[in-house]
């Protein structure tokens, strides 16, 4: 019989030799940022990270709970040079209570705006460029509640709509005297009506969500709404939930094919690991970590663990005596090595004193082997931290083709740590633009073959823990030095095969034609 891991498929379909070195991170001095506060602030602690300037280099919006949120500009002197960052918050953007934030463009002015969680008010930011922002303005018809919790986020294009669909989820119910427990509050789906917003409607029944990701999970061209929930506040009754975004959007149910799950949820990435055009799901939680993939020939959302056999569960601490379980938070898939093959970054870290659970709890680094299976190295590659990790980022801060490092901290100051990995493979950065509206092509697929093998991402707003990234794709080569792409744009249409450069930035949009691209090239 074969494993587990073989019948579901996650063995890659290339499974080449191993041709980096082992992974190796320096740490970055920044400016101090600590998440810290009350209760409300025991989670969230998110990390937006967009270039706001325009230079290229991807600046980095750190949530602070009780203390103000700080703005890092990214001062790299130039590409492949050592990581710098400067604090540089705008006055718009000092705010206490926030628990995450997102990058996208609103209002498709070619411009990153942010959307800001908190504890009370949220906020749409308009970006105006230079890392300058101001509140959109009423005109927009969005309406924030003053009394949520907000814990999680995400947003997608529907149709030819003007502006982008805004999923809200909040946590407990602050105002409910039954609470905490067995109290959690609804979520909000923000629709677009032409120029502006409708009324939001209800995301009920809620679950304490703490991290939300629109995705085209069937690959129809319809992103549906994916949820991870807390149990430790439901503490029965509730589940893992995906919404069917249709005109009245509803839950997946068993009837479709949805399996009621129930964990400690709090991030959530998904990414197709083994090259068969279907994501694979990973979600954190306290205790295992869930790595899952789409049953074979399965026609609904029918998703089976496979953790357990790929080595990705990270259940418990890698370092230390604690034999207590693992709490994860923000997770990312990336190819640290630049190898062909995506890794797995999970922030680890204790809610705060909650017994049950492990003190001291590493970040784990799971690096995919030539089977298709994970093992850790976040010791040997020194991203070992002991602070309670919450948010995070694992983006390519100075262009120099290699992933590297932010984390958030809970009551600790935010860590950022460079990719010094020797011997790496060759890769390729890519953004996608096209005209208004939905100028990032949220929703579109970018398919990359280089060698035996075809990568595929999916553009995307929401996932991880209280925060994401607009940074470009990037795709690991390994010893490829050639390298094309194709491009299924969210409305559908889909482009010829293009040759983009290797070890470059690559700016993607529609071509002349309507199967054709035009690629630029440099920082």
């Amino acid at each position: 019989m074969l494993p587990k891991a073989v019948a579901l498929g996650l063995l890659p379909l290339f499974a080449g030799p191993t041709l980096a070195g082992d992974p190796a991170f320096s740490p970055v001095t920044i400016p101090e940022h600590v998440y810290a506060g009350g209760w409300e602030h025991f989670v969230g602690g998110g990390v937006a990270v967009f270039d706001c300037n325009g230079d290229a280099l991807p600046e980095a919006y750190m949530a602070g709970g009780g203390n103000p949120a700080m703005l890092l500009a990214n001062t790299t002197e130039a590409p492949g040079a050592p990581i710098a960052f400067s604090e540089a918050t705008p006055e718009a953007l000092a705010l206490t209570g926030v628990t995450g934030a997102y990058p996208l463009d609103i209002d498709s002015d070619g411009t990153l705006d942010l959307a800001i969680l908190r504890v009370g008010e949220n906020r749409l930011m308009r970006g105006l460029g230079d890392c300058r922002f101001e509140p959109f303005s009423a005109a927009l018809g969005y309406e924030s509640r003053t009394d949520g919790w907000t814990t999680a986020f995400s947003a997608t294009w529907e149709g030819n709509a003007r502006l982008p669909t805004l999923a809200f989820g909040n946590y407990v119910d602050r105002a409910d005297p039954k609470g905490p427990f067995g109290t959690c509050d609804e979520g909000e789906l923000h629709r677009p009506d032409g120029a502006r917003y409708a009324a939001p409607l209800p995301l009920a029944p809620g679950f304490c969500p703490l991290s939300m990701l629109f995705t085209d999970w069937s690959r129809t061209g319809r992103q549906d709404l994916r949820v991870s929930n807390d149990r430790h506040y439901y503490v029965k009754g509730g589940q893992e939930q995906l919404w069917a975004m249709e005109p009245t959007p509803r839950p997946y149910t068993e009837k479709d094919g949805w399996k009621p799950y129930a964990l400690w949820g709090m991030g959530i990435a998904t990414r197709d690991v083994t090259g068969d055009g279907r994501q694979e799901v990973y979600l954190t939680s306290m205790g295992d970590q869930k790595f899952q993939a789409l049953a074979e020939g399965a026609s609904g959302p029918v998703y089976e663990d496979a953790s357990y056999h790929s080595g990705t569960t990270a259940h418990r601490p890698y370092l230390g005596d604690d034999g207590r379980p693992s709490t994860g938070w923000h997770v990312a898939f990336g190819d640290v090595q630049n190898d062909g093959r995506d890794d797995i970054f999970v922030a680890k870290g204790n809610v705060e004193q909650m017994p049950s659970a492990a003190m001291e709890d590493p970040n784990n680094l799971l690096i995919q082997q030539p089977d298709g299976t994970f093992a850790e190295r976040g010791a040997e590659a020194g991203v070992a931290s002991m602070a309670r990790g919450r948010g995070a980022a694992l983006v390519d801060f100075n262009l120099d083709g290699l992933l590297d490092l932010l984390v958030v901290n809970r009551r600790a100051p935010a860590e950022a740590w460079q990719n010094i990995t020797a011997d790496t493979g060759n890769w390729a950065l890519v953004e996608l633009h096209q005209p208004a509206p939905n100028t990032r092509a949220v929703g579109a697929f970018v398919e990359l073959r280089a060698g035996e093998r075809t990568q595929l991402r999916e553009i995307t707003v929401g996932g991880g823990h209280a925060g994401g990234d607009a940074a470009g794709l990037h795709f690991g080569l390994g010893m490829a030095d050639e390298a094309e792409l194709r491009v299924i744009w969210p409305d559908g249409r889909t482009s010829d095969w293009v040759e983009v450069p290797v070890n470059g930035l690559s700016r993607v949009s529609p071509g002349a034609s309507p199967s054709g691209l035009s690629v630029e090239t440099g920082g």
